[in-house]
């Protein structure tokens, strides 16, 4: 067996190696973060029983990146759980980022009423009920709205609607302006016993 004296160029050639290897895997960690999927973690019950505290989502970053590069907003479809930035970011007061789901877009009027959700469009001059068309919310919604969604925003909504469990744009948080969405929720990874897509 023949060994090789390490040499002073070899040693300065493995260090090269091992930092460019780890300036690589961070530059793809921030390109993959930035452009095409990033993780979040769920905390309190507004979406329940939907998503709950502790749930790991994937957030499909790639539809907001595509219409990025093409100079549009994204605008994600109704009833889809999205997680997008706190309009009403204050520091050390209220988390950065929010998971709710798609209610109604600009132009569109909603209202809740009796503890029921109504959106109207000219499609719908008489309203219709979005919870009717997703599996999510499970609660009547609490509060009285009755607003026209202003231009480049979206009405979001936690699927548990009782008083005091969800802030979302029925009490506090407001339309979102679209440029605040990060994605949609593509997967909830954690708990293994409860992945699913959606």
């Amino acid at each position: 067996m023949e060994l090789v004296k390490t040499t002073h160029k070899s040693i300065i050639k493995d260090v090269l190696n091992v930092i460019v290897f780890v300036v690589s895997v961070m530059a793809g960690t921030i390109f993959i973060n930035t452009f095409i999927m990033q993780s979040f973690s769920v905390l309190g019950p507004s979406m329940e029983s939907t998503l709950y505290t502790n749930d790991r989502l994937v957030i499909n970053r790639i539809p907001a990146t595509i219409a990025s590069i093409q100079r549009k907003p994204y605008i994600p479809a109704r009833g889809q759980v999205i997680v997008f930035r706190n309009p009403s970011l204050q520091s050390d007061t209220s988390d950065e980022f929010i998971v709710k789901r798609v209610i109604a877009f600009a132009g569109e009027r909603v209202t809740v009423i009796d503890g029921t959700l109504t959106v109207y469009n000219p499609e719908h001059p008489d309203g219709f009920q979005p919870d009717t068309t997703t599996s999510g919310p499970s609660s009547p919604t609490s509060g009285q709205v009755d607003m026209v969604v202003p231009d480049d925003t979206l009405f979001v909504a936690g699927d548990h609607r009782q008083d005091g469990y969800s802030l979302d744009s029925r009490n506090g948080l407001g339309a979102i302006p679209l440029y605040d969405v990060v994605g949609p929720v593509s997967i909830r990874i954690f708990p293994f016993d409860k992945i699913r897509t959606f």
